[in-house]
């Protein structure tokens, strides 16, 4: 099996044309280990965002490759881009991103419902995954009835239901406070020593200081890449 999730080569990706045109990333090359935790950081515009949304398949690159599970992203079409995003990413992001109406065992059953399972599989996945998380007893809770940590933990439910490749995470603990911050990243390295691939962006020293790797954006390059004591 090839020991890279996903490779970025040579990537640039620019906004507008002409005098007006934003370069927002510049020749930027970086390889995600199967099975790393990575913490991206960089000030605001340093292109980490950009990195991400090109990682997560919801942006394309203006020049340059991107391999994602041996697959060349840059190739596919819409329909194929959106099938590999489901079936091969999982993302969290900061404002949580649940459906208000619909309880926490529905709202991690969404991602299944293009998987071909039935709903009784989904349905016992999904609490799986809720239990995973911690939350075997807030099931049928919707959001609003659930604390901003809880909101967290049913969106890292959701975005690992279908075992995804690659976990995405974009400024995850931004709405929290420090004891829930606590309480997400322990389940994030939980996640990782149990095998799965994570990416993070932040600007918190904290919580980049969980990851095993630390790579460091300016103005559209890489400029830093370490691992973590």
């Amino acid at each position: 099996m090839n020991d890279c999730v996903a490779e970025l080569s040579h990537i640039s990706k620019m906004y507008g044309t002409g005098d007006t045109a934003v370069v927002a990333l510049n020749d930027l090359t970086l390889r995600v280990q199967r099975g790393e935790y990575l913490a991206v950081m960089g000030t605001s515009g340093s292109g980490k965002s950009t990195a991400m949304n090109i990682l997560g398949c919801l942006d394309r690159p203006s020049s340059g490759s991107y391999q994602l599970n041996g697959t060349a992203v840059q190739d596919l079409s819409d329909d194929a881009l959106a099938d590999l995003r489901n079936r091969e990413l999982g993302f969290v992001f900061q404002q949580f991103h649940l459906l208000a109406e619909m309880s926490a065992l529905d709202n991690v059953i969404l991602p299944m419902i293009y998987a071909g399972l039935s709903a009784e599989e989904r349905r016992q996945r999904a609490i799986t995954a809720l239990e995973r998380v911690g939350l075997a007893q807030r099931l049928h809770n919707k959001p609003n009835q659930l604390s901003g940590g809880q909101q967290q933990r049913v969106a890292v439910a959701r975005a690992i239901i279908n075992q995804p490749g690659l976990l995405l995470a974009d400024e995850p603990t931004g709405a929290l406070d420090s004891r829930t911050t606590a309480e997400v990243l322990d389940l994030f390295g939980e996640l990782h020593r149990q095998g799965m691939t994570i990416l993070i962006v932040t600007h918190e020293q904290e919580v980049a200081e969980r990851a095993s790797r630390l790579v460091q954006f300016h103005d559209g390059r890489l400029l830093s890449d370490s691992a973590n004591p």
